[in-house]
């Protein structure tokens, strides 16, 4: 959202005062024209100082509040902002801008209610205003409500039929509606209103490249490029455009002015490595791969794609690190076995080549019985090529528990949602004892622990502690106890047997398990919270390698915000399914609320997170990483106050990253 205007034609001096005192008159009408003129020459912080002074002559002085409120809002203090503004709202209750601007101030924190509210009092006081819709407009489309934002947008072009951006907007809301004829109009009809603004010819040149209507959406790039050439969208468009048209080195001339303008664009290398594979220039596409996996370590992809590149060069054995590597992140991926079993044939290890080829088949197996699930088979379908270059709004990097950046330093350390609770196997340790001061006692699972009788066996959120070596012998005896269990016991081996599977990432198999197990013992909660979490971690590796996840980024620029909005999530329905039915039949259990809170985040229904997160205080008040996710939340939601107070708290209680965070937002 760009700076707020000045409506300095409502700010009119002789308005101001009514004191009966002729210098004191004089005075806050000087303060007065100097705060305005400093924040003319955008010098907030001056006009800040400037306008304390005025306060401090005339404290009714309601359209002194505006103003400073504006200077706030434009040096990032939004709830100093939001402050002014229901100070001037309090002193003049039809003040109509006043409204206005707190409710795109509340837009920006995230509190789309609130601010909804304040939209509907300025339209009603003002029904003839048309900048109140255009703004409530944009409001209802980063909340979603694309066909109530769509009637906002039809109001305001009412009155303004020339503002470009309305049509963008009402064009998104559309095609967040898969009505492209509409959405095509729109962008069509922003072009003509504003032919030097480059989004919209990226926005109706991406509509013709889904289209295929290659030649149309070049020219829509071009100009793109024409109207700003420092803008890296636009290059990396049209390099798609170019490699669509069997036009590589046109391609590659414009991923390398990509670069150019942004250096560390993992995207950018992962395609224009694809580019120089299929062209021949594999050293310089391996440099390329050597980028992404520097500034993506965790996807899934590059290390694959990598390892046919390395085949193709004869480091045989760097392939197989490289095949090893894709599938110590993501086991189920059959492509991986089956290429490195093709390796390990060439190396004369005929027992790890048979190994890997018998897992891949296995692998197939599991995925054509699951047809209907891609979720869990995705990464087994031997059919699948991955050299198919991705759009510039993909994200090939990280996970679903994906980082979230500080908005006050684009090189701080990142923050991240500590991970859910669940059943696993672990040694006790310092970290254990440390917890054990702040856990959750829940009766009925301690008595469930007891049940199963052994020693390994805990609720935590901290990985494994056993060594590799001895998790995969584990799971093989809890493999063969399976197999000669009958009776009551049955469900308990397979509980353990599908926490050892998870542990040593056999995430289709863990799953299958718990179904197992759940359908002979279907009153259990413990069953559901741990397929939840299983299912809920094999989306956190498929999400490393897909092109869309759900980024949780603290991003204090709304436009850019609502710009990367349209991003894919994960559907963690079916996860979400089993921590209600752990919650149906165990409503006390604080763990479950927890889960379903950081599900729900992912998923981008921060409301329903937060108050996930805020029950399961009530029945933990000492549950130390639900304070600290729900203040990370309300960062997020740019309710940064409330936040560093949760997160305070988590530090209290013993989570020592809170303080990084604290350091970076509790002066904010």
């Amino acid at each position: 959202m760009q700076r707020l205007k000045l409506y300095i034609l409502l700010l009119v001096a002789a308005t101001l005062f009514g004191s009966s005192n002729v210098s004191a008159q004089y005075n806050r009408e000087y303060f007065f024209w100097v705060g305005r003129q400093q924040m003319m020459e955008n010098e907030f912080t001056e006009a800040i100082r400037t306008l304390n002074v005025l306060l401090r002559f005339d404290d009714d002085a309601y359209e002194g509040y505006f103003l400073r409120g504006i200077a706030k809002y434009n040096l990032d203090d939004l709830i100093g902002a939001e402050a002014d503004f229901t100070i001037a709202i309090d002193k003049n209750p039809v003040f109509t801008t006043a409204f206005t601007y707190r409710a795109i101030t509340r837009s920006r924190l995230g509190n789309y209610d609130d601010a909804l509210k304040d939209f509907r009092e300025a339209i009603d006081l003002r029904p003839d205003l048309p900048n109140p819709y255009f703004s409530r407009g944009v409001t209802r489309l980063l909340n979603q409500q694309f066909k109530d934002a769509i009637s906002d947008f039809d109001n305001f072009i009412k009155y303004e039929k020339k503002v470009s951006d309305a049509y963008l907007n009402r064009g998104m809301c559309y095609l967040y509606l898969k009505d492209t004829v509409r959405a095509y109009e729109d962008f069509h009809t922003a072009v003509k209103t504003n032919r030097e603004n480059p989004v919209s010819y990226n926005r109706r040149g991406a509509l013709y490249l889904e289209q295929q209507r290659f030649e149309e959406a070049e020219a829509d790039f071009n100009k793109a490029i024409e109207c700003d050439s420092t803008l890296p969208v636009s290059f990396f468009n049209r390099a798609l455009v170019y490699n669509y048209t069997n036009r590589p080195q046109l391609s590659l001339a414009d991923l390398d002015k990509v670069i150019q303008l942004d250096s560390t664009s993992s995207i950018t290398y992962f395609n224009r490595a694809i580019i120089r594979s299929n062209i021949g220039d594999y050293n310089r596409a391996l440099e390329d791969y050597d980028k992404v996996a520097q500034y993506s370590p965790n996807n899934v992809l590059v290390y694959y794609n990598r390892a046919i590149l390395k085949t193709q060069l004869g480091q045989i054995k760097q392939a197989v690190e490289d095949y090893s590597r894709a599938i110590e992140l993501y086991p189920d991926f059959a492509n991986a076995y089956l290429g490195r079993s093709h390796l390990r044939q060439l190396l004369r290890d005929n027992a790890g080549a048979k190994r890997d080829r018998q897992t891949a088949e296995r692998k197939i197996a599991e995925y054509r019985s699951r047809l209907s699930d891609s979720t869990y088979s995705i990464y087994a379908d031997t059919t699948q090529k991955f050299n198919q270059l991705l759009s510039f709004e993909s994200k090939i990097a990280g996970s679903s528990f994906e980082r979230i950046k500080s908005r006050s330093n684009d090189n701080s350390d990142n923050m991240t949602l500590l991970p859910l609770y669940r059943f696993t196997m672990r040694n006790r340790d310092s970290i254990d004892v440390e917890q054990s001061t702040r856990r959750f006692h829940s009766q009925r699972a301690e008595d469930f622990i007891a049940a199963l009788d052994n020693p390994l066996l805990q609720i935590s959120r901290q990985e494994t502690n056993i060594a590799p070596d001895s998790l995969v012998a584990m799971n093989h005896n809890y493999r063969e106890r399976v197999k000669v269990t009958v009776g009551d016991d049955t469900w308990k081996v397979l509980f353990e047997t599908a926490i050892s599977e998870t542990l040593i990432k056999q995430y289709t198999n863990a799953v299958n398990t718990y179904t197992q197990a759940i359908a002979l013992n279907p009153s259990n909660p413990f069953l559901y919270l741990n397929r939840a979490a299983t299912q809920a971690e094999m989306i956190d590796f498929i999400s490393s390698i897909d092109n869309g996840y759900h980024r949780m980024s603290i991003e204090s620029d709304p436009a850019r915000r609502l710009h990367n909005s349209h991003t894919r999530t994960y559907d963690y329905s079916e996860a979400i399914s089993d921590l209600n039915k752990a919650i149906k039949l165990h409503p006390g259990f604080a763990y479950a609320y927890y889960n379903r809170a950081n599900l729900y985040a992912l998923s981008g229904m921060l409301p329903e997170a937060a108050d996930d997160y805020t029950k399961a205080i009530e029945l933990n008040p000492r549950f130390a990483e639900a304070y600290y996710n729900r203040g990370l939340i309300q960062i997020y939601m740019k309710d940064t106050r409330k936040g560093c107070l949760d997160i305070s708290k988590a530090g209290e209680l013993g989570i020592t990253e809170a303080y990084k965070v604290l350091k970076n937002y509790s002066n904010q």
